[in-house]
C-alpha cells in the first residue's frame, strides 16, 4: 500500500494527455477486483460504497439509498482494498451531503489510511426531478460535494469529482477540482445495468460542453468520462475519438462488474459442457458395431 502525492499524480496525468496517453480509473468494490486492475496498468482506482453492492450481485444505484453507511462503508472496504494495491493510487467515494460527517476529520481520517484522493458519491448529482429540488430545498446540496472537493483540494489530496451539467464542472473547477468526470449515467449492460441512456453522440457533446465550461475556469483541468452507454473498450474509443476534450475514461461496473458477469457464466458453462465433451469422445472411442 502506497499514498501518493497530489502534485505528483497531477504532474503524471498532465504528462499522460500531453502525451494523448488516455487516463484510466476504475472501480474496485473486492481487493481481488483491485488486484485484478493493478495487474491490468490501470492508472486510478477508485473505492465508494456502490462497489459492495455492484459486486453482490445489486444494482450500483443501491448506493444513493439508505441500505448503508456510505462512507463507513467505504472505510470498511479499505480494510480489504488498500494493503493489496502496491503501485496505483486508490480514491475514496466520500458522501459529502452526509449531515453526521464532520468533513475535515473524515478527510483526514482518509489520507491518513492511505487513499491519495476522493470523488463524490454519493451524490445527488445523479438524482433529478421534483425529489431533486425537496433535496436541494432541505439542506441536501450538490454544493456540499462541492464544498467537501474544496476540503480535501485545501488537504492536498487527489480530487476527482462526478459532474452532470456545466454549470455544476464550474463550480468543481473553481473548486480546485484535479479531474473533472462527467458523469453520464447509470452504466448499462450486463444483468444489472440500465436500459435506459443517452446515447454515445449525445455523451459526447454534453463531455465536451461540461469540458470546457471547466477550462474556461482554469484550463489544466483533466476531463475523463463515465458512465450510461460508455460500457465496453469500444465505446470508449468512440468518445476519444469524437471528444474534442475528454483524456480518458472511469469505469465502475464496466471495470468489474460486466467482465465477472461474463467470465463467470462462460467458465461455468464450460464445466457444464464437460458431460458432453466426454461422452462424444466415447462414443467416437467406441463406434457402434454393424
Amino acid at each position: 500500500m502506497a499514498r501518493f502525492e497530489r502534485r505528483t499524480l497531477v504532474e503524471r496525468f498532465q504528462d499522460m494527455v500531453r502525451r494523448g496517453e488516455p487516463i484510466i480509473g476504475g472501480g474496485a468494490g473486492t481487493g481481488i477486483s483491485a488486484k485484478c486492475e493493478e495487474a491490468g496498468g490501470i492508472d486510478l482506482i477508485i473505492v465508494y460504497n456502490s462497489g459492495r453492492y455492484r459486486m453482490a450481485g445489486r444494482a450500483s444505484s443501491a448506493g444513493l439509498l439508505a441500505y448503508g453507511n456510505a462512507n463507513q462503508i467505504v472505510k470498511e472496504m479499505a480494510g480489504e482494498i488498500l494493503p493489496v494495491v502496491r503501485h496505483t493510487p486508490v480514491i475514496a467515494g466520500v458522501n459529502g451531503t452526509d449531515p453526521f460527517a464532520i468533513m475535515p476529520v473524515l478527510l483526514r481520517e482518509l489520507k491518513e489510511m492511505g487513499f491519495s484522493g476522493v470523488q463524490n458519491f454519493p451524490t445527488v448529482g445523479i438524482i433529478d426531478g421534483t425529489f431533486r429540488v425537496s433535496l436541494e430545498e432541505t439542506g441536501i446540496q450538490f454544493a456540499s460535494e462541492i464544498d467537501m472537493i474544496r476540503q480535501a483540494h485545501e488537504l492536498d489530496l487527489l480530487t476527482t469529482p462526478y459532474v452532470f451539467s456545466a454549470d455544476e464542472a464550474v463550480e468543481m473547477a473553481k473548486a480546485g477540482a484535479d479531474l473533472i468526470v462527467p458523469h453520464m449515467g447509470v452504466t448499462v449492460g450486463g444483468t444489472i445495468g440500465a436500459t435506459t441512456s443517452k446515447t454515445l453522440e449525445q455523451s459526447v457533446a454534453l463531455i465536451d460542453e461540461w469540458a470546457e465550461a471547466a477550462r474556461k475556469v482554469r484550463k489544466d483541468v483533466i476531463v475523463i468520462a463515465h458512465g450510461g452507454p460508455i460500457a465496453t473498450p469500444e465505446d470508449v474509443v468512440y468518445v476519444l475519438e469524437n471528444s474534442e476534450h475528454c483524456n480518458g475514461f472511469y469505469g465502475a461496473s464496466s471495470m468489474e462488474r460486466l467482465p465477472t458477469e461474463i467470465a463467470l457464466t462462460e467458465h461455468i458453462r464450460t464445466f457444464k459442457n464437460l458431460s458432453m465433451e466426454i461422452g462424444q469422445r466415447e462414443k467416437a472411442a467406441c463406434p457402434a458395431s454393424t
